[in-house]
């Protein structure tokens, strides 16, 4: 029994592994045939010369000196950033360095210890960025796992069509605007919360403190991801339940007079658990990329604020890379993880 689940999973694991394998491949292809990654490179050499040529004129007079150090120093760079071979000739390399986690160094980013290692930055920002979207990822299953099976025991009601058109409203609500609007109302007009930032300037002291400061700075973009996908979450839940609510073992275990709270958990909710799952895992996933805009409205230090500031400052090819490897790291995780659940939430499904 327990070889006949594991190596299906096994199987699973290794072809989600070529899908990050793939991944990194076409990004990196991407950035190199385009002539994008060679840019970036050649903007960052030119940013380094223009400084080492205003050092020079300080102390060197003779100009041909000043050309000939720039031009050994052009050339030390290009064969340090790889611009001496073909982007295809670097491409295997760079995907082989990414696989083993070695993510190379930023040019002009740093993490808050000064340090460039590109993993030490997205490391310090992606519990960040997690912090944000599991906490409003529990919120939005307890809101939406509660109502939506009651209501699918009420079909047609009031509240059912109440919720109905929040879903449909809130479903095509932009983030952006969403937390534009909560900045206006709740920190410009009621001045009740902070409309941006991770910590109040100056930061309190202690840790209490700081956590309860972190945790109010918390509120609104929390809140924000919770507006625009708790309404749809609910009309989801409620339709696959929907049929579940009126199987026979519903109407059954209703006949044998259990109450009708346990009905819902053990009866509905439990049959309909794995798309349910399903759905909830890989929100969390692809909720990564609206954290970009969340991130960005809100001034929130993490991954997708990074991301905005990489591509709308001084772009940097290894965080483009790292964080896309990050990102995909993440999916393909949720994705291993639900074949595992899937065993566990419905017995009816078994491996061959």
């Amino acid at each position: 029994m327990g070889s006949s689940l594991l190596r299906p999973i096994l199987v699973r694991a290794a072809s989600l592994g070529a899908v990050l394998i793939v991944v990194l491949f076409l990004l990196v292809t991407m950035l190199g045939a385009t002539g994008y990654s060679d840019n970036i490179l050649e903007a960052q050499i030119g940013e380094e010369l223009r400084v080492l040529r205003t050092s020079l004129a300080e102390t060197v007079t003779d100009p041909d000196a000043i050309e000939g150090i720039i031009a050994a120093r052009r050339t030390e760079l290009e064969a340090s950033y790889g611009l001496d071979q073909a982007w295809y000739e670097r491409l295997p390399a760079v995907v082989a360095q990414v696989l083993v986690f070695d993510l190379g160094e930023a040019r002009s980013i740093r993490a808050s210890d000064g340090s460039n290692d590109v993993g030490d930055i997205i490391l310090e920002r992606l519990p960040r960025t997690m912090m944000l979207l599991t906490t409003s990822l529990l919120i939005t299953a307890a809101i939406s796992l509660t109502l939506g099976v009651y209501l699918s025991t009420r079909p047609g009601s009031r509240l059912d069509r109440i919720v109905s058109w929040f879903a449909a409203i809130t479903n095509g609500l932009p983030s952006w605007w969403a937390g534009i609007m909560l900045i206006l109302i709740l920190s410009i007009w009621l001045r009740i919360l902070p409309d941006g930032g991770m910590f109040s300037t100056p930061p309190p002291e202690g840790f209490i403190p700081t956590l309860l400061d972190l945790a109010r700075h918390a509120l609104l973009p929390v809140a924000t991801l919770v507006l625009v996908s708790v309404g749809p979450s609910i009309y989801v839940t409620r339709t696959m339940t929907l049929d579940v609510a009126f199987q026979d073992h519903v109407t059954v275990a209703r006949a044998k007079g259990l109450p009708e709270g346990i009905v819902r958990r053990r009866h509905i909710l439990r049959v309909a658990a794995p798309p349910i799952v399903t759905g909830l895992i890989l929100g969390l996933a692809a909720s990564l990329s609206g954290a970009i805009l969340i991130e960005t409205v809100f001034g929130w230090e993490g991954m997708g604020l990074l991301y905005f500031k990489t591509f709308t400052g001084q772009p940097d090819e290894s965080i483009i890379i790292g964080l896309t490897f990050m990102y995909t790291l993440i999916y393909v995780g949720a994705r291993l993880l639900l074949e595992v659940l899937y065993v566990f939430l419905d017995p009816r499904v078994r491996y061959e």
